[in-house]
């Protein structure tokens, strides 16, 4: 079984990814136009997902003793300045905003799969399972609306 340390490093990661999710969202919704208020609604329901998500996993933290994060990725932060500058050739309609978006969960989707290959204790792993159970929906529905677009 693995150790506290490194079962906190993981769940700090993963606050960190969830954080990028947040900031992602939030630059999703200033880079839609204003009549696409679906968008916004459904990028904002993103945001309270990820921000519910971080809780728990600061919760299981703490539990541990341990302080969380509350920045970050670098990757994350490089991957939003590449998406800043695609805009500027791409624009900011529909499809880009969502495809942007799904490419954003599908980085999410391999951190957490990355996550559960590692060998956590059980009930960490089953928080990790029910998360990305629900990040997948959420990828699922981003998916759909982009084809939609495509």
């Amino acid at each position: 079984m693995q150790n506290t340390r490194e079962t906190i490093e993981v769940l700090n990661d993963l606050i960190q990814i969830n954080n990028d999710r947040i900031m992602g969202y939030e630059q999703a919704i200033r880079d839609t136009q204003p009549e696409d208020t679906d968008l916004k609604i459904l990028y904002a329901s993103m945001v309270a997902e990820s921000h519910r998500m971080k809780i728990v996993l600061a919760t299981e933290v703490q539990a541990l003793g341990a302080e969380t994060e509350q920045g970050t990725t670098t990757s994350g932060k490089i991957y939003r300045a590449w998406n800043d500058i695609k805009a500027v050739f791409s624009g900011h309609d529909r499809h880009s905003t969502l495809l942007n978006c799904e490419n954003g969960e599908e980085a999410t989707q391999r951190a957490y799969r990355q996550a559960l290959n590692l060998e956590l204790p059980s009930y960490i792993r089953e928080l990790l399972d029910r998360q990305q159970e629900a990040l997948k929906s959420s990828m699922d529905e981003i998916r759909a609306m982009r084809e939609q677009y495509a």
